[in-house]
């Protein structure tokens, strides 16, 4: 069974091949709007939007960097910010603040054309610091995970992927699909 992976991204797409590997992946892009709501509602559109606009079982993917001081903002809005005031902003604004704890959100909306999309989650907790090593994307500078003293940007991809939050979100959905499409 192929399933389509609606992004632009390639190095998401790279990740999410890399995660679902027994599957067969395909990267499709198809531009979809940005909406605005909570995460779980967002990639819930999204993936509906795309199979509607494809007519093939999809999924989308889209994450979102959320700080408790800021009541989870920016959230999914995270690279709306980043293109506004830069990865040093967004720590900028974090700084301000004593608590510096923030979460990685990771949810992938699946969805079969004409049917209810499917939501699956990852979650990482973490804390914000400033920007350090290279980036891959827009804000692994400067999140560092729990238990880990290095920045997602510091790690290697192997590294990244054992226990990142998008890896967590793939695992669920790679379960479900097991479980349902084979």
């Amino acid at each position: 069974m192929t399933i389509f992976f609606v992004t632009g991204n390639k190095e998401k797409f790279r990740e999410a091949n890399a995660l679902l590997g027994e599957f067969d992946v395909e990267q499709v892009d198809v531009d979809l709007p940005e909406l605005q709501g909570e995460p779980e509602e967002i990639v819930k559109e999204k993936a509906r939007l795309a199979a509607r606009k494809t007519g093939k079982t999809v999924f989308v993917e889209d994450t979102s960097l959320c700080f408790n001081a800021l009541n989870n903002l920016p959230g999914p809005y995270v690279k709306a910010f980043v293109e506004k005031i830069g990865v040093k902003g967004l720590y900028e604004l974090a700084s301000k603040y004593e608590d510096k704890s923030a979460y990685a959100l990771a949810c992938i909306g699946y969805c079969e054309p004409g049917k209810e999309p499917l939501v699956f989650k990852g979650r990482v907790n973490g804390r914000i610091v400033s920007p350090r090593g290279d980036t891959r994307f827009f804000w692994d500078q400067i999140f560092i995970p729990e238990g880990h003293n290095k920045a997602f940007s510091e790690m290697s991809v192997e590294e990244k992927n054992k226990i990142s939050h998008r890896k967590l979100a793939f695992e669920e959905f790679g379960k479900w699909l097991e479980k349902n499409k084979k």
